[in-house]
Formats: structure tokens, C-alpha cells, sequence
């Protein structure tokens, strides 16, 4: 099971500080898992040029854009639900009951305060 996944509110901890023009200590939700990078909203934004074009209805596409560039998973911490802070993830068995049927599912949980994730 992963330790990350789409949708995780994660938080950046390495690299410069916000005061030096780098990520660190922002938080943003995982919008694409590729492997072992994540692309993470409002993080690691990178200068693009597009070649301009034109699209059917005839305007201009292309010129400069921003977007976000992945970043590599151990940069970043899954950010804790109760405390709003950097955790590490464990993983436990649990019982859940579902139509009259238990069933054993393993879970994500967040080890600083024991609450799912």
C-alpha cells in the first residue's frame, strides 16, 4: 500500500525557504502520483514556453505559461488531520462490517496521532 495518494494533504520539508524563494513549510493536495514523484497543487511551480499556435476557432495559443513540476515523494510529509502538522504513515489491520460480513482491510494511519487518514 502506498504511503501517499491522490488527494493526500501533503506538506514540502525540504529544500529553501519561503523567505529565499523556495517550497518549504507549504502544504498543498496531491492532484497526480507518478511513481515516485508527486504533483502537488501550488507547489514547484516551473516557467514553460509554448510555441505559439492557433486552435480551430483561430486564437492564439502558447507563450508563457506556469504550471506545477513533479516532485520527488521523500520531500514531502503526509500533513497530519488533528494537528496540522508533518506525520510519518503507519499501516494497521481493522475490522470493518459491511452487510453483515466482516471483513479485515488494512488502513493508512497517521502516526503522531493515531487518527485515519
Amino acid at each position: 500500500m502506498a504511503n501517499i495518494k491522490k488527494g493526500d494533504l501533503v506538506q514540502v520539508i525540504t529544500g529553501a525557504t519561503q523567505e529565499r524563494g523556495g517550497d518549504r513549510g507549504k502544504q498543498g493536495k496531491v492532484i497526480e502520483v507518478r511513481g515516485d514523484r508527486l504533483v502537488v497543487e501550488g507547489i514547484n511551480f516551473v516557467t514553460k514556453h509554448v510555441r505559439v499556435g492557433q486552435t480551430q476557432r483561430g486564437s492564439k495559443t502558447g507563450g508563457i505559461e506556469q504550471h506545477e513540476a513533479p516532485i520527488h515523494v521523500s520531500n514531502v510529509a503526509i500533513v497530519d488531520p488533528k494537528t496540522k502538522t508533518p506525520t510519518r504513515v503507519g499501516h494497521r489491520n481493522e475490522e470493518v462490517e459491511k452487510d453483515g460480513v466482516t471483513k479485515t482491510v488494512r488502513v493508512r494511519y497517521a502516526k503522531k496521532s493515531g487518527e485515519k487518514l
